[in-house]
């Protein structure tokens, strides 16, 4: 195998897996006390970045730019808009919204009134917060990793390698090559902790969903372990078929069990307290978005800027430890599409499912917290995991629906690890688009290793710090990717005078 940086970069993650694997208290430990470093130091720098990638991408939709092809000028896009939206939102963030759809926004609304605020205001800001970690900032990451992939690769003929913009704009002298060289590198090691990371959170949620169904109790990692074997089991099959086949059959049917498990909960569910929820959330999240992106919680007590580090930092940190994976696998399946397109296609679309997602999810569990005498504020500090299940149960059909929630928690992993390894065969193999099936084989082997190194941390706060970790080296990388998308636009500007 002649390949330096596939072999360096199977060498760091097989090192991670086996560190975790081995000792998995200690690699947590020195994850977070290296995160909770950079963080205090450098918090400042990572919402400008993030915010930065948004008001790029918005102008860049809006500009004259919008109209450019990703591809030849007379390019048609190969999936129609549903299935592009079906497989984008699903390799970008599926079983985090099933995972964290009620228990983050009790989670913030706990830290709130242990502070003192008011119960009902702070359930609205407790939505704006969940709003904002996965709505406009996240996508826009993606977004434009994505766009400069697919602009570079379709447009310019380049490689589909986070190198390649480097190399196209700068050169090949040998500053250039080695700072891509290194681009790739952590791409992959960023993209390969962060599944890991995906991986043990749907394994967490499918396991207390199966608890839930089944009536068991004290399962545990017994349950957990057979999970994992049964999920890695079933995402083997998808890489060794073509792109079109796989995904878009597994994104399209994940989707539609999203969909109308939603659509369920509205209708069963207080529905007018559901969609009061839905209205002042949404209103409350646009309104006030672009102005948060810029707090730090510079001025607040330590237990603030502690929760701000453990929550909006570590997120915005995921999403970029994502975005090399989700950008190039956006850029692959939206060849055709104009830049205005891919834009508000990207960011617009997963955002409004996002903003519908946590306010149907979070005004039911805040109806249960406020309305009923429920214990749900107890189970949620103490096992998040179960939190959704809980909140089904007091619905009718409440086995369907639990059993819904596992199958689509299932989906959204096997599609991520799928879309994942896809990438990271592409990055592997000199940015092949149909990169070899034993290059996507071995990378889900890893995958599933550093999956396994989360679910033995038992701890979705260990599981965040490992991939924060993992990310934040690539932060420096993207910033550099958009000066070399900018340059690039210029010049293509330029010549069509």
């Amino acid at each position: 195998m002649k390949n330096p940086l596939l072999i360096t970069a199977l060498v760091i993650t097989s090192a991670i897996a086996a560190w975790g694997i081995l000792d998995t208290a200690g690699l947590a430990k020195v994850a977070a006390e290296l995160v909770h470093i950079l963080f205090k130091s450098r918090a400042w720098f990572i919402m400008l970045t993030v915010t930065f990638m948004l008001i790029v991408s918005l102008w860049l939709a809006f500009s004259r730019y919008g109209s450019i092809k990703l591809g030849k000028d007379d390019d048609v896009p190969e999936f129609s808009t549903v299935s592009w939206l079906s497989m984008l939102f699903s390799a970008g963030m599926g079983v985090g919204l099933l995972y964290w759809g009620t228990a983050e926004p009790l989670a913030h609304y706990i830290v709130l009134t242990d502070g003192g605020a008011d119960a009902r205001e702070a359930a609205n800001q407790a939505l704006f917060v969940t709003n904002f970690h996965w709505g406009l900032h996240a996508w826009a990451i993606y977004a434009l990793t994505g766009l400069i992939i697919a602009y570079f690769g379709f447009r310019l003929g380049c490689p589909s390698l986070i190198s390649a913009p480097i190399t196209k704009i700068f050169g090949t002298g040998k500053i250039p090559t080695v700072a891509g060289w290194l681009a790739d590198l952590l791409a992959i090691v960023a993209v390969a902790i962060g599944l890991g990371g995906s991986i043990a959170m749907g394994v967490f949620q499918i396991k207390e969903g199966v608890d839930a169904w089944l009536g068991l109790e004290g399962t545990g990692l017994g349950l957990m372990l057979t999970i994992f074997a049964l999920l890695v089991a079933a995402y083997i099959l998808p890489l060794t078929v073509d792109l079109s086949r796989g995904m878009a059959l597994l994104s399209n049917a994940a989707m539609a069990i999203a969909g109308g498990l939603l659509i369920f909960i509205i209708i069963a569910g207080p529905t007018h307290y559901i969609m009061g929820g839905v209205t002042e959330a949404t209103g409350e999240y646009f309104w006030n978005a672009f102005v948060h992106g810029f707090r730090t919680f510079t001025f607040m007590d330590e237990a603030a800027e502690n929760w701000f580090h453990s929550w909006t930092l570590t997120y915005m940190v995921w999403w970029l430890a994502w975005a090399p994976f989700v950008g190039v696998f956006i850029a692959r399946i939206s060849k055709g599409r104009t830049i205005r397109e891919f834009i508000l296609g990207v960011v617009l679309g997963p955002t409004l499912f996002s903003v519908l997602w946590f306010g149907v999810f979070g005004s039911i569990g805040f109806y249960a917290a406020l309305n009923t005498d429920l214990p749900i504020l107890d189970l949620a500090r103490s096992n998040a995991s179960a939190i959704t299940f809980y909140v089904l149960n007091s619905l009718p059909l409440a086995s369907i629906t639990i059993l819904a929630v596992v199958a689509a928690a299932f989906l959204f992993v096997i599609t991520s690890v799928v879309s994942a390894a896809f990438v990271l065969g592409m990055f592997s193999s000199g940015g092949d688009l149909n990169p070899p099936v034993r290059i996507k084989l071995i990378w889900g082997v890893i995958l599933g290793a550093l999956g396994l190194v989360m679910i033995l941390s038992g701890s979705i706060d260990a599981v965040k710090s490992i991939i924060a970790l993992g990310a934040l080296p690539f932060v420096f990388v993207v910033l550099l990717l958009v000066v070399c998308l900018l340059k690039a636009l210029k010049s293509e500007s330029v010549n069509m005078k």
